[in-house]
């Protein structure tokens, strides 16, 4: 008689990984969150758009695969299915990736979508905020969007004319705020201080183009709604840029001699130096949903003492 021996053949199996929707700030790493710094120093995949800064990429580890998925003028929505599929994809692999946004991933950065397909795909899925250019780059120029004396509303809209878009916008409602913010608008400038200026707002209301802020080569123009388009093109400014309007723009006079921003103290680039943590060995990543700062690898720098006030106004 034969003796028919069975063996049971297990095949190895890949647990789900996770993708963290992260903001990355207007740019600069110093105004990243602690959050986004850990997640970004553990990740296995980082997918990244094309307003993020070389020094924040560094953060990562020496193995993380890094993919660019920056969107090509006239393909949005071709290329952000493309991000869809990878980021699936990569967790379907059992990575854990972290998909890297200029600003907040909430706020016209389509992390709603993003996290929309996660979810329909049976993903989990984290959101780590971000600091947004609709306050970051009036910041940068020295406008305050809200002011006790000049500003107590501010609306914040996309300029970008996405299909049907213009006719969601109420320009008569916005017409009546203190403060609009747009981003993405620089190339509708013209058409957007029109619809303004049709809706009832002054022609002679301050208004300002703020590009790349807290980049290198950041540019400001300060005109008035009536002008502004013409001053846009005059400076040539491009995108990324935002669009700040109303009567807080003229508080940009009083304050740009005296702000200064991160890195212009000369020997305080910055408070706190980020190092990136080595890979660990194969079965050692530590548990991300329960990593703290006790676990962030930080540098303090030798800063020395705060200037003086009357260094700060030199």
């Amino acid at each position: 008689m034969t003796e028919i021996c069975s063996a049971e053949i297990r095949m190895p199996t890949t647990s789900t990984g996770k993708v963290y929707l992260v903001g990355a700030g207007p740019g600069h790493p110093d105004l990243l969150t602690i959050r986004g710094a850990e997640l970004l120093k553990t990740a296995e995949v980082i997918v990244y758009d094309r307003l993020i800064q070389d020094e924040v990429l560094a953060l990562a580890k020496p193995s993380a695969e890094k993919i660019f998925m920056g969107k090509p003028l006239g393909r949005h929505c071709s290329r952000q299915d493309e991000i869809h599929d990878l980021l699936v994809r990569k967790a379907r692999e059992g990575k854990t990736v972290v998909r890297l946004k200029g600003g907040d991933p909430f706020l016209f950065g389509r992390g709603g979508e993003e996290a929309e397909y996660l979810a329909e795909h049976g993903i989990s899925f984290e959101v780590v905020p971000g600091v947004s250019s609709c306050l970051s780059a009036p910041l940068s120029a020295g406008i305050a969007v809200t002011h006790r004396d000049r500003a107590s509303s501010v609306a914040i809209v996309t300029g970008h004319n996405a299909d049907g878009n213009d006719e969601r916008l109420d320009w008569s409602a916005l017409s009546k705020v203190d403060t609009l913010v747009v981003l993405m608008g620089v190339h509708n400038a013209a058409h957007i201080a029109q619809r303004l200026m049709a809706a009832g707002r002054s022609a002679d209301t301050p208004a300002a183009a703020v590009q790349m802020a807290f980049w290198p080569g950041e540019n400001v123009v300060s005109a008035t709604l009536g002008t502004i388009a013409d001053e846009v093109r005059r400076a040539h400014v491009e995108a990324p840029a935002t669009l700040v309007i109303g009567e807080v723009v003229r508080l940009r006079e009083k304050l740009k001699h005296h702000q200064q921003h991160i890195g212009e103290h000369a020997g305080r680039d910055s408070l706190i130096h980020l190092v990136p943590i080595p890979d660990r060995p194969s079965g050692d990543t530590p548990d991300l949903d329960t990593l703290s700062l006790d676990t962030l690898s930080l540098e303090e720098e030798s800063v020395g003492p705060a200037p003086s006030e009357k260094e700060v106004l030199q």
